[in-house]
């Protein structure tokens, strides 16, 4: 489908462009503004509000006051705005993809799939806000009753990354309108645009004024800052660097919040000489090359057996080739930009670092020349041990093959990282399949397929990647506080 100049207009003009703050689209209190940038061309996409710190001040107060109604609003009204919400963002579909890709840069195809996999949150959300119960029971000595009860943990700061600009909002947003929690959300400032739009639709579908409050703004840290060190706010979910989650995890510890923690992956994906290539290429693909590679679940080492590396790695650097490069919203795009020139030339640093020591290029490995941040898909093979891109994340279209012997060498290299968010693996062998489930240090774990995330899966880490789960029935238990009440016994006198 044409895209044309009249349609991107049309849709940036759906946008509000002001900070969203307790019910009400106003100025930023200085009334300072930023631009958007389309990273396809570099050329300003919109300019935006940027928030100041009165702007948190206020959103914080905002959901504080919110907090005890919204928290007695019935399960059922909660659950019907969030599937009012899921079927607005459906309707609105080809406008959330055409956003995204022009803030992020993702070919509008890949983007519609973003849009089916954000919505789904709400939906899922919706179908599980009216489950949270808790229990009551005697105590083991029969002496009194023990009631325990479920109740939201409070105002919710979320602080969300521009890769998936409106898939982390969603299951961030989804999770605590289902569990009663008011919110703040702090969107990247790269990619604010999905995140505005999707609040309007939040406010159209009758989320009540103050339940949410956006702050999109460039001083990250000197507004958030503020607000979590509050002692009216109560949690804090944050996705993004395993550096800057530590900072945070630093800074939450004043006032002992809540958190959850989804941070940097440096996922492995083993092939073993039992499996069926094709389809390991298929995956590797899907697990590589999702979001130009710019996903905390990218495929980031290839771990290929000795014995089928030579026939994987001419596989993958075929296809990988053979991919249309180009701004998201042409016809036929496979692979957008890399959304700005400082991270494409650290994904081409780490490409040159490799080469350098003695990897073999085998498609891609220039940056091209012309408007836009783009990198081409690029293969690696060879690549040395001490090469620095075996141990960073790439975040870009980029994949190194590495080659083992032995199962236990392979899982050996698997788990030589800090990080432990998400393995795959390939194999016909189950039996291996489930040994690889219980070895690999990991939250998620793909066996024969390149895609692991789904919303009513936990999404997670372990190690240096991250704390708490997102989606699944795990995802609205980090939204909720387990109260015990202590009753004494009905048959006493």
């Amino acid at each position: 489908m044409s895209i044309s100049r009249q349609d991107e207009e049309r849709v940036l003009n759906l946008v509000p462009k002001q900070i969203y703050v307790a019910g009400e689209w106003r100025a930023s209190a200085d009334g300072s503004t930023f631009p958007v940038i389309d990273p396809a061309t570099g050329l300003v996409l919109a300019e935006v509000a940027s928030a100041a710190v009165a702007d948190g001040d206020a959103a914080l107060t905002s959901a504080h006051q919110h907090q005890e109604a919204w928290g007695r609003t019935a399960p059922r009204v909660r659950a019907e705005i969030l599937r009012r919400a899921f079927e607005k963002v459906t309707e609105m579909a080809d406008d959330f993809a055409l956003l995204m890709s022009l803030e992020m840069g993702k070919p509008v195809a890949e983007a519609r799939g973003e849009v089916a996999y954000g919505a789904e949150f709400l939906r899922w959300f919706s179908e599980q806000t009216a489950h949270v119960t808790g229990r009551y029971s005697p105590a083991p000595d029969g002496k009194m009753r023990i009631m325990v009860n479920k109740r939201p943990v409070g105002p919710s700061l979320f602080i969300t990354p521009w890769n998936f600009p409106l898939a982390m909002a969603t299951r961030k947003i989804g999770a605590a309108i289902a569990a009663g929690c008011t919110m703040i959300i702090k969107p990247a400032a790269l990619t604010p645009l999905t995140t505005l739009l999707l609040a309007k639709v939040l406010e159209e579908v009758g989320l009540p004024k103050g339940v949410l409050n956006v702050i999109q703004t460039e001083r990250s840290g000197a507004v958030t800052g503020p607000i979590i060190k509050d002692s009216r706010l109560r949690k804090l979910s944050f996705t993004g660097s395993t550096g800057v989650g530590r900072r945070l995890i630093a800074d939450s510890a004043e006032q002992v919040l809540r958190v959850s923690m989804e941070l940097g992956g440096n996922a492995p994906f083993i092939v073993f000489a039992d499996a069926n290539l094709d389809k390991a290429v298929d995956g590797a693909i899907l697990a590589k090359l999702r979001n130009m590679g710019e996903a905390c679940t990218a495929a980031n080492r290839m771990i290929v057996h000795e014995s089928v590396a030579d026939e994987f790695s001419r596989k993958l650097a075929d296809r990988m080739a053979a991919l249309k490069v180009a701004r998201g919203t042409e016809d036929g795009a496979n692979i957008g930009p890399i959304i700005d020139a400082k991270s494409r030339d650290s994904i081409h640093e780490l490409v040159e670092d490799a080469v350098s020591k003695g990897a073999r290029l085998l498609t891609g490995g220039s940056i091209p020349t012309g408007d836009g941040f783009f990198y081409p898909p690029t293969v690696l093979a060879s690549v040395p041990k001490d090469a620095r891109i075996l141990s960073e994340e790439i975040f870009g279209p980029v994949a190194p093959i590495v080659t083992f012997k032995t199962e236990d060498e392979a899982i050996s290299l698997a788990n030589n990282t800090e990080y432990g968010l998400v393995a795959y693996a390939f194999t016909k062998d189950l039996n291996r399949g489930l040994r690889l489930g219980e070895r690999l240090e990991v939250g998620m774990f793909g066996l024969n397929t390149g895609i692991v995330s789904n919303p009513a899966a936990p999404f997670g880490g372990v190690k240096a990647s991250g704390l708490g789960r997102e989606g699944g029935v795990e995802g609205i238990e980090e939204y909720l506080e387990t109260v015990y009440v202590g009753i004494a016994d009905p048959f006493e006198d």
